[in-house]
């Protein structure tokens, strides 16, 4: 026994050298790679996280950040099987598996199977070596069980489903998956995704088909042999053709994607409010119409959901590819003439002050306002007309005699405040010319002041980034009241549609810029608005560009590609007036402009100003206010909100009083008119 004692100490001194030598190298290895600092792709995504648009990261590659609840589970038992069947029960490093590849090498001479887990792959991923032997598998095999260690078997398959090879460029599943298969995983393509990795240039379907053929069938017989899927199904996956060519990543609403992008470039997610399929829709309804339209010719579209505000599509220009379109300008927020894109908004501003009805009788004829006399587009008159027929038809001439009488300022005031960012020519004062496209507007401010008409008259600013904070604290502003922006697109229901498109659907306006320089069309339902812009990007004329023929059947084909059938209005308010013309209250029978000698006796609300706050008595019925009028020609009447007062009419010719109920708190508009239709009006607050 003695003399095996030196023997036993020289072993026990041998064995202890050799696990510090062992250590010191595992040492020398350095911190594991946790695979914190990989440059991803920045992906944009949809409202559902669906994929958009991604960028190849600084190095050119396409690695897209996946987890394993994003990847088909049928892959998943494909690659568990194919790969790595022990996955859930080893520490990172299989000891049943590579002892049969040290037996295959000793009894064959070569390398039969290399005995590599899913973790030991991803350790030669993070840590890539040029030369393979035994020292390189010892190193996977220590990071193996050191990346188990800190990251678990989740976050461990989550870097092999990033970093796999898929040959070229493309790393990760879901860049393949992507690039040879966009759809819904199939067996046989889930059983391609699972081989490629092992040869990923030698096997590469575009290049290789037939050995990517053969290396997907292998996989499917593993998954056979281990009764994952019936033989018959097998049999169905194994007659499948391999993909022969590498699609491109998708490319859906690029100018928001790069905008989100810029704005937030620390994240490599990002969500926008757009819905993928009605992006991809309106994208190709954009392309087809510009390519009818002429080589010149772009075409941008908006869509928003009208309740939220949030954008759905956002079609900047026909092709962002396009130089000859200038396809990667955003025509959604240029500055372009709206044409007559802005009456609907008079007429609002006219309803709301109670000088007309959508029934009243208004001249359309030749009228001058100093040096300016409007025209209509075909430069005929129709004589008298409703108000409602005047929009319909979108006449100039009575539009700009309800602008004249509602106030330029207050119309650019209005839209203003409601976030419409008007611009006009240097060195010009607003004009009549304004509602006739005469300043410059966005399609964005147009189709969020268009939404309101569908909110009641309440404007809410468009927004595009999901999960944005700012976004939470934007409130609604007032751009019209509740009967008044009924009242507008109950009248834009009723226009006439273009050929071949059903009436009474939507609600639209089509205008028409000077110089035949942009045609516009702009719609909504009681779920989304739709704005259209048509034109050259350049702003150069495009002689027969019209709003009605060009870009209204674009706006009705959007909704009818839209996925969902038409949503109905908001139901008309309490304070509506429906009426005939010859029985409404005289003064909106019929729409006059006061010469001057009349408006020095049009009628005159001396009580409450404009613009005053008043106290009223807290509890459930306020105490009634005063109302102080002078001059007019009688009979008159008052409207509290575009509402007629149920109260004794005051002769004309001096000075009354009357009272009127308030609601409660808040603002008021007081208007009061004559029998030539004379008015004043004045916004109260009361508090």
């Amino acid at each position: 026994m003695k003399r095996w004692r030196p023997i036993l100490a020289i072993a026990g001194g041998c064995a202890a050298a050799a696990v510090l030598a062992c250590a010191i190298w595992v040492h020398s290895l350095g911190p594991v790679p946790l695979g914190k600092n990989l440059d991803y792709s920045h992906v944009v995504l949809d409202r559902q996280g669906r994929l958009l648009r991604a960028y190849a990261t600084s190095e050119g590659r396409w690695r897209l950040p996946v987890n394993e609840r994003d990847v088909d589970p049928r892959f998943r038992k494909l690659l568990f099987a194919y790969e790595d069947k022990r996955f859930s029960d080893h520490p990172g490093v299989d000891a049943l598996a590579l002892g049969r590849a040290a037996v295959q090498f000793i009894s064959r001479g070569r390398i039969v199977s290399g005995g590599s887990t899913i973790s030991m792959q991803v350790a030669r991923l993070l840590e890539p070596r040029e030369r393979r032997g035994l020292g390189a598998k010892l190193r996977q095999i220590v990071r193996a069980l050191e990346l188990e260690r800190a990251l678990g078997k989740d976050g461990v398959l989550a870097l092999y489903l990033t970093l796999a090879p898929y040959g070229g460029n493309l790393e990760g599943v879901r860049a393949a998956s992507l690039a040879y298969e966009p759809r819904k995983l199939s067996l046989a393509e889930a059983a391609l995704l699972v081989a490629l990795p092992q040869s990923p240039e030698l096997r590469r379907p575009d290049r290789f088909p037939s050995a990517a053929r053969a290396a997907r069938d292998r996989v499917l017989d593993r998954a056979a042999l281990a009764g994952l899927v019936a033989r018959d199904e097998i049999a169905r996956a194994k007659s499948q053709p391999v993909p022969h060519d590498r699609k491109p990543l998708p490319v859906l609403a690029p100018h928001a994607a790069d905008q989100v992008v810029l704005m937030e470039s620390d994240r490599r997610e990002h969500r926008l409010t757009l819905d993928l399929f009605l992006q991809k829709n309106l994208q190709e309804l954009a392309h087809e119409r510009a390519q009818a339209l002429g080589p010149d010719i772009s075409v941008a579209i908006l869509a928003v959901d009208n309740m939220s505000g949030e954008v759905r599509a956002r079609v900047a220009s026909a092709d962002f590819f396009d130089t000859r379109r200038a396809g990667q300008v955003d025509m959604t927020q240029a500055l372009r003439s709206p044409g007559s894109t802005l009456k609907p908004f008079i007429y609002g501003l006219g309803f709301e002050d109670g000088v007309i009805h959508p029934d009243t009788l208004i001249d359309e004829g030749p009228t001058r306002y100093g040096s300016y006399m409007p025209e209509n587009f075909d430069l005929n008159f129709q004589g008298v007309v409703t108000v409602r027929r005047a929009l319909q038809l979108s006449l100039n001439v009575p539009a700009v005699a309800v602008l004249n009488k509602v106030g330029v300022n207050r119309l650019g005031a209005r839209l203003s405040q409601a976030g419409a960012a008007l611009v006009l020519p240097k060195g010009d004062a607003p004009g009549l010319a304004m509602g006739l496209g005469g300043v410059g507007v966005r399609l964005a401010d147009l189709v969020m002041l268009y939404a309101s008409l569908a909110r009641q008259g309440e404007a809410l600013p468009l927004t595009e980034r999901r999960g944005d904070p700012a976004d939470n604290r934007q409130t609604p502003r007032r751009l019209l009241g509740p009967d008044a922006a009924w009242y507008v697109g109950n009248i834009l229901l009723g226009a006439p549609p273009p050929d071949n498109a059903p009436h009474g659907r939507i609600a639209f306006k089509t205008g028409t810029s000077y110089g035949y320089r942009d045609a516009w069309a702009i719609g909504f339902d009681g779920r989304m608005t739709v704005g259209v812009w048509v034109g050259r990007p350049d702003g150069a004329s495009v002689p027969g560009l019209v709003g009605r023929a060009s870009a209204a059947p674009i706006l009705f084909e959007a909704f009818a590609r839209s996925g969902s059938a038409p949503v109905a209005l908001p139901r008309a308010p309490k304070g509506a007036i429906f009426a005939a013309s010859n029985r409404l209250p005289p003064p909106l029978q019929r729409f006059g402009v006061s010469g001057p000698s009349e408006a020095a006796e049009a009628p005159r609300i001396m009580f409450p100003p404009d613009g005053a706050r008043l106290e009223i008595a807290a509890g459930a019925q306020p105490d009634p206010v005063a109302l102080k009028i002078s001059g007019g020609r009688g009979p008159l009447t008052v409207l509290v909100n575009g509402v007629p007062m149920g109260v004794p009419i005051i002769a004309a010719g001096g000075r009354g009083t009357l009272f009127f109920q308030p609601d409660g708190p808040g603002f008021v508009r007081l208007t009061v008119m004559d029998a030539r239709g004379a008015s004043d009006s004045v916004s109260v607050r009361l508090q």
